[in-house]
């Protein structure tokens, strides 16, 4: 070869080291970057000029033009990547359910600094008190006093458990925000690393390296997936539908509950909708929502990934009330605050109507069916005549009842004909007026003795002597006062149809905290178990796209030593050059 050519050799084996040099420093210089990944040198042989062709030889006479910088290359393993996404999403979703139980507890442990149980056990002591002295007006004001101490109390939990939820869907708001700013961001960086290789010679590294921790973020939301085609762009996946593809990001919508206010994510794509007078609209998003939350949990599913579906599933869809229990407990059982809803309402519930029915008794309400004036039939309800004399009634002769409801009254007079079973055993009727037991019905909030329709009777708070606890005789009424004491201590409730250990009244929410007490830690062992499965993937991870400072630092000597060599080289090839024009010159 010329001298002159063999110039390019070393110049560009100057050019390459140098490069290569700088790619180091870039590697050196970010190596508590986070989401940096390390970029390697690969280089390659410049092409050859053929000086001769012999078919006879197994080569051909070529020399070559150097060495070229032919690429930097980000060092990343595809199945680490996945992997890290996928247990990094299920950290956050038992992450959060975490989070959630120790609200609950928390809610449920204090209320205002006196826990709810303390209540409970205040109300059953004043049972106790009046069952030695029924007659007392200071044990009988005491029972009412504490009665409304605990519809108070217990209106706070529910309250707090209510606004816990609120907080919930607000989170839920943010978080899908976050995701569909997310998807923008991935166009954004589609566009800009196409734009930059579409020449087929630079590689827009730090802008992979960008979208790879919008990517790395997002898989901690929710599950992805995810695949990049010839072009560069990245296409992702929500719950198995299309979020960013081609050019388009398609957006997660919100639908709004009229009636709570709760967020559901849904895709607007998949969803049907008319157009209101207004020029919006409406969405049926029936079939179209994000999150399939009826399925079970499971890691063998992978159903137990991201933290927005563990907001989703800890919040519910509404308040809940004992009402969910006795109907379709499973639409409820998988939600964390639901549940804790429904199971505290149903012991308020429980506590409520058995105390508000052994008054009942001693009022003489009896069951019957009545038929009304008008031809209405009554099959099956609670009444009792119109008598002012009666025990334990008001003067318009109504039962008296410690708990009532806000939206409704407890009873109601209606005329007719009432046909019943004494206790003789023998059928009777009679026609007149007649106090009606207004019935709850679960498809009536309003009608229902929930904790957020409960209440003291108004005129026995001012007054708590109307209750006597005196039979018409002027005897002690002892037999209600103990029937409301062994109420109390009867086993004849469980938590929820799961549960069959029978409790009482004031076993029941000692269970009710011990049972969040027990999933929460629960929750935890999983989320600490989860933690180490993400670290470990996360170290196995950063083994290959993270920074070796003391490789970096060998491979700086390495290029150092090449660009010295090339120089050394060119100054070789320099004084060969000026001496034959010396030589020759002479």
């Amino acid at each position: 070869m010329p001298l002159m050519g063999s110039l390019y050799i070393g110049a560009s084996g100057l050019q390459t080291s140098q490069n290569a040099l700088n790619t180091t420093a870039h590697n050196l210089s970010n190596i508590d970057t986070t989401g940096y990944t390390r970029q390697q040198v690969q280089l390659s042989d410049k092409r050859y000029l053929t000086l001769s062709v012999d078919p006879n030889s197994v080569n051909n006479k070529q020399t070559g033009l150097g060495v070229t910088y032919s690429r930097v290359k980000q060092i990343r393993d595809y199945f680490l990547d996945k992997t890290y996404r996928k247990e990094s999403g299920r950290s956050m979703f038992y992450e959060v359910s975490t989070e959630v139980m120790e609200e609950v507890e928390s809610q449920l442990g204090e209320m205002n600094g006196e826990a709810f149980q303390t209540t409970i056990t205040d109300f059953w002591t004043a049972v106790q008190e009046l069952a030695k002295d029924p007659a007392s007006s200071v044990t009988q004001g005491l029972l009412v006093q504490r009665a409304s101490e605990f519809v108070e109390r217990a209106n706070a939990v529910y309250e707090g458990l209510s606004s816990y939820q609120d907080n919930l869907n607000t989170q839920i708001k943010s978080q899908v925000d976050k995701i569909n700013d997310y998807g923008k961001k991935l166009l954004t960086l589609n566009d800009q690393i196409r734009a930059i290789e579409s020449g087929g010679i630079e590689h827009a590294n730090d802008l992979r390296d960008a979208r790879n921790q919008v990517l790395d973020e997002l898989a901690e939301l929710t599950s992805i997936n995810y695949s990049e085609d010839l072009y560069g762009n990245v296409a992702v996946q929500i719950e198995g539908v299309d979020f960013v593809k081609g050019g388009t990001c398609y957006e997660i919508g919100m639908y709004v509950d009229v009636n709570t206010g709760f967020y559901t994510p849904f895709w607007p794509q998949n969803a049907s909708y008319h157009m209101m007078d207004n020029g919006t609209r409406e969405y049926n998003i029936d079939g179209a929502e994000v999150f399939n939350l009826n399925r079970e949990i499971s890691s063998d599913l992978n159903t137990d990934i991201g933290g927005l579906k563990a907001m989703l599933l800890a919040r519910g869809d509404h308040r809940a009330d004992y009402t969910d229990i006795e109907g379709d407990y499973d639409s409820i059982s998988q939600s964390v605050v639901m549940n804790i809803q429904a199971e505290f309402d149903q012991l308020i519930h429980s506590v409520v109507t058995k105390v508000n029915g052994i008054l009942a008794d001693a009022a003489g309400v009896l069951q019957g069916e009545i038929t009304l004036d008008d031809g209405t039939t009554l099959e099956n309800v609670r009444f009792s005549d119109v008598n002012p004399e009666g025990y334990m009634r008001r003067e318009d002769g109504s039962p008296i009842q410690l708990f009532g409801k806000i939206s409704t009254d407890n009873y109601r007079k209606v005329s007719g004909t009432v046909t019943y079973e004494d206790a003789d055993g023998n059928i009777k009727t009679e026609t007149g007026e007649f106090w009606v037991y207004n019935e709850e019905d679960p498809d009536a909030s309003e009608t229902l003795y929930s904790v957020k329709n409960l209440q003291i009777d108004q005129e026995l708070m001012q007054r708590p002597a109307m209750l006597g606890f005196r039979l018409p005789d002027g005897s002690e009424d002892t037999k209600t006062a103990e029937a409301l004491k062994a109420a109390f201590t009867e086993e004849a409730y469980t938590l929820n149809p799961n549960v069959k250990k029978k409790t009482t009244f004031v076993d029941y929410y000692t269970d009710l905290v011990s049972q969040v007490a027990n999933s929460g830690a629960v929750y935890r062992s999983i989320y600490t178990n989860q933690e180490s499965t993400v670290e470990s993937a996360n170290s196995a991870r950063e083994q290959v796209i993270g920074v070796s400072s003391d490789e970096e630092l060998s491979n700086m000597i390495k290029f150092q030593n090449a660009y010295n060599a090339s120089s050394r080289y060119i100054n070789v090839i320099s004084e060969m050059l000026e001496h034959i024009i010396n030589t020759l010159g002479v």
